[in-house]
């Protein structure tokens, strides 16, 4: 029996990256899954792939009306949501002074309002069955910033306090959340170019582990908050690395590996 066996869940950003491979994950572990998206095109091929109890189902997730019909629709197949993961996102590198206003509007929307659009929608389906599992997918950049990513990393932030607040909030009646760091995932928001992931080992010098991170590392991390494993966990923040938040790496000191 899988770890996730008997659970119904959703997933936003699923058509591809960390979404796409925490869909996959999730139905390999006995999950009901349904791929929220935009993308059409990809979320119905990554459905395909997966097979069995996959669907895919078109999500802006800044639409509140949209959030009320998918939530209602897969209440209404299979009975119950169990999980939802809240993984869309978009990224945008820009100077904070040249930002246009509508620009780091969209980037808010998208990461911080459409995760609470997620935890308002499916929260109340939760709560009546006592029992339920929110994992929202933050950033380590909600923990640091770099330059060039004021709209991001506010986001990021955004979305560790909201998950803070709903975990106080919502834990009295049953319903868990978390969140999920990754710091450098190969996906195509981090990897537009589709570089060999062994290229990109020139470009994490500063991580520890000297390598970027794969979809699947960040899934299993979302099998455990969504499982009944982590029945215990609420409140928590976990990062995927490679322990680059630990602190700044420096090749040249006494410790690191000979190059």
């Amino acid at each position: 029996m899988g770890r996730l066996e008997g659970k119904v869940a959703i997933v936003t950003g699923a058509a591809r990256g960390v979404g796409a491979a925490v869909a996959q994950r999730f139905a390999a572990e006995g999950a009901k899954v349904v791929l929220a998206d935009v993308l059409e095109e990809e979320g119905k091929e990554t459905a395909r792939e997966i097979g069995g109890d996959a669907r895919f189902a078109h999500l802006d997730v800044t639409d509140e009306d949209q959030w009320r019909g998918l939530v209602d629709e897969t209440a209404a197949r299979w009975g119950r949501i169990d999980v939802l993961v809240n993984n869309a996102a978009v990224l945008a590198f820009k100077a904070l002074i040249d930002f246009e206003k509508a620009e780091f509007e969209r980037v808010i929307d998208v990461n911080l309002v459409g995760v609470f659009l997620g935890i308002k929608s499916v929260a109340p389906h939760m709560i009546a069955r006592g029992a339920g599992s929110i994992v929202n997918i933050a950033s380590v950049d909600g923990m640091k910033s770099a330059n060039s990513l004021s709209a991001y990393s506010a986001s990021k932030w955004g979305v560790r306090g909201l998950m803070r607040a709903a975990a106080l909030e919502l834990g009295p009646k049953g319903v868990r959340v978390n969140s999920v760091h990754p710091g450098t995932i190969d996906t195509k928001m981090m990897n537009p170019t589709g570089k060999p992931r062994e290229a990109l080992r020139a470009n994490t010098g500063h991580v520890p582990l000297q390598r970027p991170g794969a979809p699947e590392e960040v899934a299993s991390v979302c099998v455990f908050f969504a499982s009944d494993e982590a029945s215990y966990v609420s409140g928590s923040e976990t990062t995927v690395d490679g322990g680059a938040i630990a602190g700044v790496y420096h090749r040249f000191l006494p410790g690191a590996p000979e190059s």
